[in-house]
């Protein structure tokens, strides 16, 4: 079966690599792309040979579709999963699910009572390194966890993840969710409590690019991660997702995009630091995970309570940083 694909903007800086890696995929074709920018939409519309259509056309688009990736700015994403939903289209939503606890809640809920499938883009569980991370974890190699250090530490994006009303927030919203879920697949476990710390350091920007969070699991583990907009622009990678976990046999670290190839010039046109990834790619797995979803009805590996945890813990921790205090996290 071939999955009837479509985009739902293209706001987001990972709208034109899933376009990329949808075009490459023989169990799914990508139809098109809608957006209220369409210069934006139509740049990857045209690469891919595909539709172009604006916001105003969406709903012609979305009759076509078996599902639908939405990458618009956080703000937006109610609005087009409700479009989607109310085609009966699955989706496979950018993350985070919202800016709030109480808007992901309603686009769970809309979901749910249409029988329309909802995933969310998690991509660091399709990781190599997580994966064989998982296993070891599970079958119990290092004991029971103690504590965990984190880093999901990149370039400022600029655009709308720096406007506070398009997207809810600066790093925490846009960094917290990937390692706070990679740990809950994991593990099995919760975050119970955090305490923020975060500021503006690095950029001229209206949110913050730095922030600290310290926070402790429903077992009793600690957790610690930097999640900030901290590399410039010349660093030789857009960042990096990593997770150290200490047992109490053993630790084990996890580097989800380690596996580079580095080519530094002196001089000349290519002068500076250049990178190739060659492992597995985390997005390709991850968007193999929705078309099969899609085609055989079952759930996406990603599912909407667990995209309901991580938003609580970007709300717990956005709380912290305003009150001074360590803030319990409510699911």
């Amino acid at each position: 079966m071939t999955v009837s694909l479509g985009i739902l903007s293209a706001a987001h800086v990972h709208a034109s690599e899933y376009a990329a890696l949808l075009a490459e995929r023989e169990d799914a074709e990508l139809v098109g792309i809608a957006d209220a920018e369409l210069d934006r939409a139509r740049e990857i519309a045209d690469r891919h040979g595909v539709e172009c259509v604006s916001e105003a056309e969406a709903d012609a688009l979305l009759e076509r579709l078996d599902g639908a990736l939405v990458c618009s700015s956080n703000a937006r994403h109610a609005e087009w999963v409700g479009r989607a939903v109310d085609a009966e289209v699955d989706v496979l939503c950018e993350k985070p699910l919202a800016p709030t606890l109480e808007e992901a809640r309603g686009i769970v809920d809309c979901c749910r009572d249409a029988g329309v499938g909802l995933g969310v883009a998690m991509p660091l569980r399709f990781s190599e390194p997580a994966k064989r991370a998982r296993t070891a974890l599970k079958s119990g190699e290092i004991g029971s966890v103690k504590s965990i250090s984190g880093t999901n530490r990149g370039r400022m994006p600029g655009g709308w993840f720096a406007d506070p009303d398009a997207a809810g927030g600066g790093a925490v919203m846009d960094h917290t969710v990937h390692i706070v879920d990679l740990i809950s697949d994991l593990i099995d476990e919760r975050v119970a409590e955090v305490y923020a710390e975060t500021g503006t350091r690095f950029h001229d920007i209206k949110v913050e690019d730095v922030n600290v969070l310290s926070m402790r699991l429903t077992n009793g583990a600690t957790f610690l991660l930097d999640g900030s907009w901290s590399r410039p622009e010349a660093w030789h990678t857009w960042g990096d997702a990593t997770v150290e976990f200490v047992g109490r046999e053993g630790t084990i670290a996890v580097d989800c995009f380690d596996q580079l190839l580095r080519h530094t010039a002196a001089s000349g046109a290519d002068e500076g630091i250049r990178t190739v990834f060659y492992g597995t790619d985390p997005n390709a797995e991850m968007l193999g995970d929705f078309v099969d979803s899609v085609a055989e009805g079952s759930d996406p590996a990603v599912s909407p309570q667990d995209a309901l945890a991580a938003v609580a813990v970007v709300e717990a921790a956005y709380e912290s940083a305003s009150a001074g205090r360590p803030v319990e996290v409510e699911y």
